[in-house]
């Protein structure tokens, strides 16, 4: 569900390069996808040889979905952010944030044996924290025992500082217990933004701010905090949704080069997030590849997550690969 562009999906069935390491085909095979962006759809369609269903969530017709053992999720997130002020906080409150009912009529019906959910860090204290453990209830309620952790990409061999709640669910006791989330791949050694970006010399003036802009950013006030250049010696801070529209006056991250400043460009965004290179974008134009990008799961992390579960079903087998 909320399948987006694939970056859970990738992750879950593994099996794809990145930054010169191989992340290993998992045991899962996905059987449905679905999504109501058409145009996340298309980028989705380019990468997997199954499609991506167009459709509102709330429209499924869950009887006549396939029998199947895992249930994934992102559901949206806007509601749950510290950053979404408009209006503030409404959590659980929000359409939007009602979507996570959808996930827990289908567990309740098909009953899949796991579920992994995926939200944002606001989630941990939206509505002044009465949205999560309401959420956790109702999992609880659909027949799931409930693990879940705050996780940061950085960790994981991701080039960002992307903190996200995982939740895990097992219908039974035993599979809960013999599940432990990731330990941190890169705790120590972090991949930094230097490794993903482009030399400044091939990137195309579009992708640069006006001279008017710097001016702009120069004498605003420093306490706004505007502008964040990033370091190149270490992890980038997390990228959104609206990368296609990031500007210096706002929190975003952007690069500096000498007195330049600039956005990234697609395809360092999506190296950002770990999407391997071989993943296509250009099936839609860039402002679509942008909210694409910023609203996926990074592959690397969830590969973590997804082994983890796997390993947890044959621990004898469990090992670094």
């Amino acid at each position: 569900m909320f399948c987006g562009c694939g970056g859970m999906d990738l992750g879950l069935t593994g099996g794809f390069e990145y930054l010169g390491r191989r992340y290993g085909r998992l045991p899962f095979d996905i059987i449905y996808a679905v999504d109501n962006d058409q145009y996340c759809s298309r980028i989705y369609d380019a990468n997997f040889d199954h499609k991506c269903n167009v459709l509102d969530v709330r429209d499924i017709d869950i009887a006549s979905l396939p029998d199947f053992d895992l249930l994934t999720g992102g559901f949206p997130c806007q509601s749950f952010s510290i950053s979404a002020q408009n209006p503030p906080r409404l959590g659980y409150k929000d359409e939007r944030g009602m979507l996570f009912f959808e996930m827990v009529k289908i567990l309740k019906e098909k009953k899949p044996r796991f579920f992994i959910a995926e939200n944002v860090k606001g989630l941990l204290s939206a509505n002044r924290g009465m949205a999560f453990p309401m959420i956790i209830k109702e999992f609880g309620d659909a027949g799931y025992h409930i693990k879940y952790q705050l996780l940061n990409s950085s960790n994981y061999g991701v080039p960002q500082k992307r903190e996200r709640v995982i939740i895990i669910g097992c219908r039974e006791q035993a599979d809960i217990d013999r599940f432990s989330f990731p330990k941190p791949a890169t705790p120590h050694s972090k991949v930094p933004l230097r490794q993903v970006i482009d030399p400044d010399a091939e990137i195309d003036d579009k992708y640069f701010f006006s001279d008017r802009a710097v001016q702009g950013l120069l004498q605003a006030n420093r306490a706004m905090n505007k502008g964040r250049v990033q370091s190149l010696d270490s992890p980038c801070n997390t990228i959104s949704s609206h990368l296609a529209k990031v500007s210096l006056n706002s929190t975003d991250p952007v690069l500096k080069t000498g007195s330049r400043y600039r956005r990234f460009t697609p395809r360092e965004a999506a190296r950002i997030q770990s999407f391997p290179e071989s993943f296509l974008f250009d099936t839609v134009s860039e402002s679509r590849q942008y909210k694409a990008i910023g609203n996926a799961v990074p592959p690397v992390m969830m590969w973590h997550i997804a082994k983890a579960l796997a390993d947890s079903d044959t621990p004898e087998e469990r090992s670094d690969a």
